[in-house]
C-alpha cells in the first residue's frame, strides 16, 4: 500500500480521535516536538525504526525522552497502535500529516517566507494580516533568512509556491541564454 495513503489515514484517524476527547491543542504540541525530533535525530528515526533490533517498551521510552515531558494519554495510545501495527517507521510523517490537518481543522495554516534579508515586523504583520483576509485562516509564519536570493522572495503555502527572488530570475536568463546559444551552433 501506498505509504502516503497510510500516513494520511493515520493522522485522519488521531484528528478524530482527539477532536473527541478533547486534547488535540496539547497533542498537536508533542506530535510537533516529537516530528522535529524524529527529524533532526537520524539515529533516533532509526532506532524507531528498526524492526527486531530495540523492543517496543524500548521504542516508546525513547520517544516519551526525546518529548521531554509527560507524553498525552491519547498520543501514548496512538504510539502503541503505530507500534502493534508496524508503522512506528512512519511515525514522523504521520505525525507532520496529523499536525497540518489538526490546525487546519481550527483554522490555522503554516506558510513559510525565505528572503535575502531581515523583514520588518510591521512588514511580517501586513503580510499575516492580508492571507488571514484573503483565506480566512490565521497562519504561522516561518522566515528564513536566504542571502543567496540576492532580492526578493519564495513564499510557500500548501504547496503552493510564488518565487519572486532575483536568484532565480537571474537562473532564468542564463537558461534562455544558454538555449539560445544552442540554436546558433
Amino acid at each position: 500500500m501506498n505509504t502516503s495513503i497510510i500516513r494520511t489515514r493515520y493522522a485522519r484517524a488521531l484528528v478524530k480521535y482527539v477532536q473527541e476527547t478533547g486534547h488535540g491543542a496539547i497533542v498537536c504540541s508533542q506530535a510537533e516536538r516529537l516530528e522535529h525530533a524524529l527529524a533532526e535525530v537520524p539515529d533516533l528515526a532509526r532506532m524507531t525504526a528498526a524492526q527486531d533490533v530495540v523492543s517496543d517498551h524500548e521504542k516508546k521510552t525513547l520517544l516519551r525522552t526525546a518529548l521531554g515531558e509527560p507524553m498525552a494519554d491519547e498520543l501514548e495510545r496512538f504510539i502503541e497502535l503505530l507500534l502493534r501495527n508496524g508503522r512506528i517507521g512512519l511515525a514522523r510523517f504521520i505525525f507532520r500529516d496529523f499536525v497540518d490537518m489538526y490546525r487546519r481543522t481550527i483554522g490555522i495554516r503554516r506558510a513559510h517566507l525565505s528572503m535575502a534579508t531581515e523583514p520588518s515586523d510591521a512588514f511580517l504583520q501586513r503580510i499575516r494580516a492580508l492571507l488571514k483576509s484573503r483565506l480566512g485562516d490565521d497562519i504561522i509564519l516561518d522566515v528564513d533568512i536566504e542571502p543567496d536570493l540576492i532580492s526578493g522572495f519564495v513564499f510557500d503555502l500548501d504547496g503552493y509556491m510564488l518565487d519572486s527572488s532575483v536568484a532565480r530570475q537571474l537562473e532564468q536568463i542564463r537558461l534562455q541564454f544558454i538555449e539560445r546559444n544552442r540554436r546558433i551552433v
